[in-house]
């Protein structure tokens, strides 16, 4: 699902216009990227966690040239599912 089709599946569900449907969506991602950036984890129970994590410097391999290249240290947002949204997706609901 794109971002365009969840605003328009958001706007039928919550009986919103397309227009301000989309300014929520945009104003959620925006306060989530915002969180993050100050490292703040959100976390919505039963639904998942988006958190900052340290990725470690490393050695790795350029594909091309078979070269050892090294992969400096970076932060990377991480999505650690819920109960609730894993149980659902298993069973299909």
């Amino acid at each position: 699902m794109s971002k365009k089709e969840f605003v328009d599946a958001y706007a039928k569900a919550t009986g919103e216009t397309k227009k301000r449907a989309e300014e929520l969506v945009n104003q959620f991602l925006d306060t989530v990227e915002e969180s993050l950036l100050k490292g703040d984890s959100v976390q919505f129970v039963g639904w998942g966690t988006f958190e900052v994590k340290e990725r470690a410097a490393r050695t790795g391999i350029n594909p091309q040239t078979k070269e050892e290249i090294q992969i400096p240290e970076k932060k990377v947002v991480k999505f650690k599912v819920g109960k609730k949204l894993a149980d659902n997706v298993a069973e299909g609901k």
